[in-house]
């Protein structure tokens, strides 16, 4: 019996096909309807993962990699059923190294576990998508959140995967045990993985870089008297070489629904926060260089805060801007797009979105990581009202062909998962589905690592 097989690797205790167990494992944060696997395993150890890969690829049955579920695109739905393998018990932090800026974890370390074990050290992991998301699957989706301007997505931040390949093989994306800050040798196998959504195999481990902690950070709230003049604001503040850590914009429908959600008493108007990191120095010049623009572009209402506990304000309040958006209309559900694109496109793309929403009779207040081109629509229906989720289904799909025609992309950090296979294909053209065809072909021949993801 297959599940007997089971665990007998990884012990019953280990093992569930209880119906609720089976359901929490189906769905992750997004619209997708839950799509249960067949049996959830929990490894404790890499060897077992092996064993447990290597028994699903003999009989051929589907296997779902599950961190903490968090994911907005349906990557964990079991669309094939198979095995679910959550990783979330193989939680060690090993090989950190003051020296070299890095440490491994594994899939059960989550963001937040990582730096509070970092406390102490000077140093942290600063990809922040705001969820706290194992790091091991921020690495699989290919996340990045408000830091990525100054510290970059999850792809630079990674050194070294240790994946168990969908037949249990083990292989190190750089080598056993290697961590250099740079290197020429070969194909880039480790960025291969990173993004890959689970569709290549587990990422059992992972080898982060580490970045300085900030002696000082400043954060400001700026109103502004439009859209366009706030995307403006935000292309001259880095053209201008501010070293500004995160820039965040808010809408204002986004910024009426955060200010009542938080009781913060902002204007309704399109808004950015601005974050800044530095020496104590440094930081007075950037804050100057910084007002000055933000007064060019008729930006007003800007005080600093420089206490950590008015900074941690300001961010839970744009951290808490799904559950801000989701109060515009209770009892409904929310989902969240994605698009990026080049940030002289930006305005453009923003005004026309935002035409297109109203036109659409759609609530969806926007929120974006401007510095990098990044934002989103968290666009607020009534599940059970099928006419609505087909009007929102439309929209998405406008927005993300809107973005390709701008010269972006269909995702920036959410991945393609289950909804955007189709624009996957117009984003990359045949001859790019092809060799990404070519390659799952080669890793997973049989489609048993999530199959119907991506492609």
């Amino acid at each position: 019996d297959f599940v007997e097989a089971l665990r007998a690797v990884v012990g019953a205790p280990n093992v569930s096909t209880a119906t609720a167990v089976r359901e929490q494992h189906g769905h992750d944060e997004s619209m997708h309807p839950c799509a249960p696997p067949d049996v959830v395993v929990w490894p404790q150890a890499v060897g077992q993962v092996q064993e447990l890969a290597a028994l699903c690829h003999r009989c051929r049955v589907p296997m779902v990699p599950f961190g903490t579920g968090t994911g907005l695109e349906g990557g964990v739905n079991a669309v094939q059923g198979g095995v679910c393998f959550d990783l979330s018990r193989m939680d060690a932090i090993a090989e950190l190294s003051l020296e070299d800026f890095s440490v491994t974890v594994e899939p059960g370390v989550t963001r937040k576990a990582l730096n509070k074990h970092l406390r102490g050290t000077g140093l942290w992991f600063p990809v922040d998508p705001g969820a706290d998301a194992s790091l091991c699957g921020m690495a699989a989706t290919g996340a990045s959140g408000t830091n990525a301007v100054r510290y970059g997505t999850m792809r630079p931040n990674v050194l070294n995967l240790r994946v168990v390949l969908p037949d249990g093989r083990l292989l190190h994306t750089a080598g056993p045990g290697r961590q250099p800050r740079k290197r020429a040798a070969g194909y880039d196998l480790t960025s291969l993985f990173v993004g890959s959504e689970g569709t290549l195999g587990f990422l059992t481990q992972a080898t982060l870089r580490l970045h300085p902690l900030p002696e000082a950070t400043a954060v400001t709230i700026a109103s502004f008297p439009s859209v366009g003049a706030a995307v403006a604001c935000t292309v001259q503040v880095l053209q201008a070489a501010v070293p500004v850590a995160r820039i965040e914009f808010l809408d204002e429908v986004m910024a009426d629904a955060c200010s009542r959600f938080s009781g913060m008493g902002l204007p309704v108007a399109a808004t950015l926060l601005l974050e800044l990191h530095g020496s104590q120095r440094s930081l007075a010049e950037q804050q100057q260089q910084t007002e000055e623009i933000v007064r060019q572009n008729g930006g007003s209402g800007l005080a600093w805060a420089e206490g950590q506990e008015e900074r941690e304000q300001l961010w839970s309040m744009r951290h808490n801007a799904w559950y801000a958006a989701l109060a515009l209309r209770p009892g409904c559900q929310g989902y969240s797009t994605d698009v990026c694109v080049p940030i002289s496109r930006l305005p453009e793309v923003v005004v026309e979105t935002k035409q297109d929403l109203q036109a659409s009779n759609i609530t969806g207040p926007m929120v974006g990581h401007v510095g990098d081109g990044n934002f989103h629509c968290i666009l607020i229906f009534n599940s059970q009202d099928p006419e609505e989720a087909q009007r929102i289904h439309a929209f998405t799909q406008r927005l993300g062909r809107r973005a390709l025609a701008a010269g972006g992309t269909c995702t920036g950090e959410h991945g393609v998962g289950l909804g955007k296979r189709a624009l996957l294909q117009e984003e990359l053209g045949p001859e790019g589905l092809d060799t990404l065809r070519s390659i799952k072909a080669a890793l997973d021949p049989h489609n048993l690592m999530n199959p119907g993801k991506v492609l």
